[in-house]
This record gives structure tokens, sequence and C-alpha cells, in this order.
């Protein structure tokens, strides 16, 4: 049976450090000389050597254990409420919190979307209904903005489209992606991760 540790029980609220590195699913921050990786929606939003105020969830599933980075106090906050439905996992939480349109799951709640709510990875009907359920007029202002390879593309669009299929969004879709992208007159690897959040959603 999966574990889940409520907000309140949360060893860490927040990290002051720097920004070691920057990967497809996570940052490592560097706190006082000890690197903590912090999994994220969208680490590109920040580049090696940043200094950065990471807010930050403690996360403990049978074995296993895992640090969860936000932006913002507020999007912490929805990553745990969406923790509290049935059916939600962290990996699935973060994928929502990665999308870029930061009212669409506040209305897409309060408005019954179920379609809006099915195009995240691993959210089918019952679970999207079950979000209405659990969270309609609950939520403050929601989603925080964000975050395989391919070949023969700028290392920027490639960090992005591994950074999409660790979202949990299949890589043959990503990939699909990747022409538009490179099309598309972005430059870095946030901006064609935000783009590509925006084609999939």
């Amino acid at each position: 049976m999966t574990s889940k540790l409520a907000s309140e029980d949360n060893m860490y609220e927040y990290m002051n450090g720097i920004i070691a590195a920057t990967e497809p699913g996570y940052v490592v921050l560097d706190v006082n000389g000890i690197g903590y990786r912090l999994l994220m929606g969208n680490p590109y939003a920040y580049t090696p050597g940043q200094k950065a105020k990471i807010w930050v969830q403690h996360i403990i599933r049978d074995n296993d254990q895992a640090l969860y980075g936000f932006e913002s106090e507020e999007a912490k906050r929805t990553f745990n409420q969406l923790l509290t439905v049935t059916g939600i996992g962290p990996k699935s939480a973060l994928a929502i919190l990665a999308n870029t349109d930061t009212n669409g799951l506040g209305q897409a709640v309060s408005s019954g979307d179920v379609s809006y709510l099915t195009k995240f990875p691993g959210i089918g009907k019952k679970t999207a209904q079950q979000i209405i359920l659990d969270l309609k007029g609950k939520l403050a202002l929601t989603a925080q903005p964000a975050p395989a390879k391919a070949p023969d593309v700028a290392p920027e669009l490639a960090d992005a489209l591994a950074a999409l299929v660790a979202l949990g969004y299949q890589e043959k879709a990503v990939n699909k992606l990747a022409d538009k992208l490179a099309a598309s007159g972005e430059t870095t690897t946030d901006g064609y991760l935000r783009r590509g959040l925006q084609l999939l959603s």
C-alpha cells in the first residue's frame, strides 16, 4: 500500500541554494555543499550557477522517498491538494503543475471540464472526474508555469524533449513535436519545454 506524507508532516519547507545541475526531470540544488536532487515539472526554468529558493515536498512511498521542488509555495500547496485525490500520484501531479496555463486547472475543475484534465499523462476519465469532485471550490490559483533525446536536434531542444518524456508523455507523441518545436523560433530549453507543453495540452 502506498503511503504519502501530508504537507503538515513535511520534513522540508524550502531550500535556498545554488543550482548545480539541471536534468530532464530534476535539478540539483547545492545547499552549503550538499547536493539535493529535487524532482520538478520544469527544471529548465533554472540555470546552473543560479541562486534559487525552491519550495520542497518530501514524499515517502513504500520503500522509496523523493524530494519534489516547486517555484512557489502556492504550487507546492496545489501539488499536495492533487495528492489527496484517489488515483493521483506525485508524477501525475507534477505533470499537471508543469502546464503553462496558470489558470487552466482551476477553470477545468470549476467548470467540470473532464476533457481538459484527461490530456495530462496518466489521467483517465475516472481520475479526471475524481479531481473535479474532490477539488472543486478548493483551488485558489493552481498550476505553476513551467516544465528520449531525439537525434539531430539542438541540445536545448533535445533536453526539452527528454523533459516531456520524464513528465510522462508518450515518447512517440513527444518526438512528433520535434520539427514543430525546431521551427517555433524558441532557442532555450525552457522555451522549447513551455511550447511543447502547450502543444501537448
